[in-house]
C-alpha cells in the first residue's frame, strides 16, 4: 500500500509532513520504544506516540534506528505532546523517511483497523495476478503477448532490450543509451532519465536483458521485480528449445572436423536450417573476463552474446576453442554481418571486465565448406583476442598479423625490444626523432624523397638519420630481410612511431 493511498482515507485526516508519497509499506507497527530496531524488519508503518522523546537528539536516534532496519514510512501522535517536533520533521528529512502526522482525535488502532484489510486485499490482487501470468505462460503465449498481458495487469509500459541495445519486445527511445547503463549501472534498478532499468534474470549482463520501464519506479520496484520475473520466465522457456539446436550446430561442426561423409554433412547441414546451395558464414568468439573467477567460461558467454548481437536468429556451440555459429547469410555480405557485430560489440565495450572476440568466415556454400569455414574463423579469432577484443574477418588473417597472432607475446616483445632499444635509448638521451623517422620511411618504401616530405625535412637530413640508425643497430635498411624485422617490431608491438 502506497502512503498516498494511506493519506486519502478520509476518516484518518492524517497529513504528510515529509517524504516521498508514492513509498509503499507492507505493514503497520506501533511502538513507543526508544531504539525499536531490533523488533522490525523492514516496510514496516510504524506508528509512535512520541513518549520517547524528552530532546532533538532523542528524534535522530529514534529515526536512524528505523532507517536502518528499512522502515517504509513514520507516522507520529500529538496526543503525548500535542504536536510534531520540528527536529523528528527534519530527521526524517535528512533520513528520507515519509513523516504522517496523525490528529489527536484518531487512535492507531483506528489506523490499523482501516489499513490493514487494504494490505490484506492487496495481497490477495497480487497473489490473484501472478496466478494470471503463470497459467498464461503455462498455455504457451509468446513473448510480445505476454509482455502486453502483463504491462496491463501491472500498468508498467517500456521494453525489453538486449545489451547491445536491440529492443526485444516493446518500444523505448535511444535504447542504446539504456542498454549501456544497464551494462555499466553498479547496481540495479537503476534510474535513467525517464526509466527504470532492471535485469531480466540473474546470467552475466553481457548476454542479458535489461528491462526498462516508463517513469520512476524505484519507490515501487515491486511491480518491475514482477513484470521481469514473467519475462525471465518465457526467456528460460525459449532457451529450452535453444539447446536442441545447440546441439545439432555442435554434432555439425565435429562431423565437418571429423571429415564425415558428404552426404551426412549436408544432412547436418540441413538440420540447421541451412540448404546445400544456400550461402553460410562461420563464426567463433570468445568472451575472456581478466581475472574472473566465478560465472560463465569465455566459450560459452562469447556464444550467448553472439547469439543476441544476431537477433536470437542462430545458435552458438561452445567448444573447447570457442563458441562456433553456422550464420545463413540469405541477403547480406560477409562485410554486413561483419558491421553488424562489431556495432554490437561496440556497445557492449562499456563492460569494462569483458572483452568480445569474434573471428568471422568467408561466405561459403555446402558442408563440404565447414570444416575449412571453422578454421578460417578461429584463426580470425585468435588475432582478435592477440588484439585485445573486437571482431576480425577472414580478410584479415591472410597478412602478417596471422602469424604474429600466434607468437606468444612475450617472445615479440623482446624482439621488439632486442631490436628497437638502441634506437629509443638514443631519442631520448638526444631528444631524436629516430624511431619515427624509421617507421615513415618503410611507410613510403624506402623513398628518401616521400619520407622527407612526410617529415618536413631536408632529403639529407632523411638519409643522415637512416644512416644513424643502420649503424646504431647493426642492420641494412637496403635489404628487404631487414626492412621486414623492423616493419613487425614497430607494427606489432605498440612501438611509438
Amino acid at each position: 500500500m502506497r502512503i498516498s493511498d494511506l493519506l486519502a482515507i478520509d476518516d484518518l485526516r492524517l497529513t504528510l509532513l515529509t517524504g516521498d508519497p508514492t513509498r509503499e509499506f507492507g505493514t503497520v507497527h506501533i511502538t513507543d520504544l526508544p531504539e525499536p530496531g531490533r523488533y522490525l524488519g523492514g516496510g514496516e508503518l510504524v506508528l509512535t506516540g512520541l513518549m520517547w522523546w524528552h530532546g532533538p537528539e532523542d528524534s535522530a536516534r529514534f529515526v536512524a534506528a528505523l532507517a536502518e532496519a528499512g522502515v517504509a514510512a513514520l507516522g507520529a501522535g500529538q496526543a503525548w505532546l500535542g504536536h510534531v517536533p520540528p527536529d523528528l520533521v527534519d530527521a526524517c528529512r535528512a533520513a528520507d523517511l515519509p513523516l504522517v502526522e496523525v490528529p489527536v482525535e484518531v487512535s492507531f488502532r483506528t489506523v490499523a483497523e482501516l489499513v490493514l484489510p487494504r494490505l490484506a486485499g492487496d495481497v490477495r490482487d497480487a497473489l490473484g495476478r501472478h496466478r494470471r501470468l503463470v497459467a498464461a505462460i503455462a498455455e504457451g503465449v509468446d513473448l510480445h503477448e505476454l509482455f502486453e498481458l502483463t504491462a496491463a495487469e501491472l500498468g508498467v509500459t517500456g521494453a525489453v532490450l538486449s545489451a547491445s541495445g536491440e529492443v526485444v519486445v516493446g518500444a523505448a527511445e535511444d535504447p542504446v543509451r539504456l542498454a549501456k547503463a544497464y551494462l555499466t549501472a553498479p547496481r540495479l534498478p537503476v534510474l535513467v532519465g525517464e526509466h527504470t532499468i532492471f535485469a531480466v534474470g540473474r546470467g552475466h549482463r553481457a548476454a542479458g536483458w535489461a528491462l526498462a520501464c516508463d517513469g520512476d519506479l524505484m519507490g515501487r520496484a515491486d511491480l518491475g521485480y514482477e513484470l521481469a520475473a514473467c519475462v525471465g520466465l518465457e526467456r528460460s522457456r525459449m532457451e529450452e528449445g535453444r539447446r536442441v539446436e545447440r546441439r545439432l550446430t555442435e554434432q555439425l561442426i565435429m562431423g565437418a572436423l571429423a571429415e564425415a561423409g558428404a552426404a551426412e554433412l549436408n544432412a547436418r547441414l540441413r538440420t540447421c536450417g541451412i540448404d546445400a546451395a544456400e550461402p553460410y558464414a562461420i563464426v567463433n568468439v570468445t568472451a575472456p573476463r581478466p581475472g574472473a573467477t566465478r560465472g560463465p567460461d569465455p566459450a560459452t558467454l562469447g556464444g550467448q552474446v553472439v547469439e543476441e548481437l544476431l537477433g536470437r536468429e542462430v545458435v552458438a556451440a561452445a567448444g573447447a576453442d570457442g563458441a562456433v555459429a553456422v550464420v545463413p547469410l540469405r541477403e547480406r555480405t560477409t562485410a554486413e554481418l561483419a558491421g553488424l557485430l562489431r556495432a554490437g560489440a561496440g556497445v557492449l565495450a562499456a563492460l569494462p571486465d569483458t572483452r568480445l572476440c569474434v573471428g568471422l568466415s568467408g561466405a561459403l556454400t555446402g558442408a563440404a565448406a565447414v570444416k575449412g569455414g571453422v578454421e578460417e574463423a578461429g584463426h580470425a579469432r585468435r588475432l582478435a583476442e592477440a588484439r585485445g577484443g573486437g571482431v576480425v574477418t577472414s580478410d584479415e588473417i591472410y597478412t602478417h598479423a596471422l602469424l604474429l597472432a600466434t607468437v606468444p607475446g612475450d617472445v615479440r616483445r623482446s624482439f621488439a625490444a632486442r631490436l628497437l632499444s638502441p634506437l629509443l635509448d638514443y631519442d631520448r638521451r638526444h631528444q631524436s626523432d629516430l624511431v619515427r623517422t624509421l617507421g615513415i620511411f618503410l611507410d613510403c618504401a624506402g623513398s628518401w624523397n616521400a619520407c622527407a616530405e612526410q617529415l618536413h625535412v631536408h632529403v639529407n637530413t632523411v638519409r643522415y638519420r637512416i644512416r644513424r640508425i643502420e649503424e646504431l643497430t647493426g642492420r641494412n635498411l637496403a635489404t628487404m630481410a631487414d626492412r621486414v624485422d623492423f616493419f613487425l617490431a614497430l607494427r606489432d608491438t605498440g612501438t611509438p612511431r
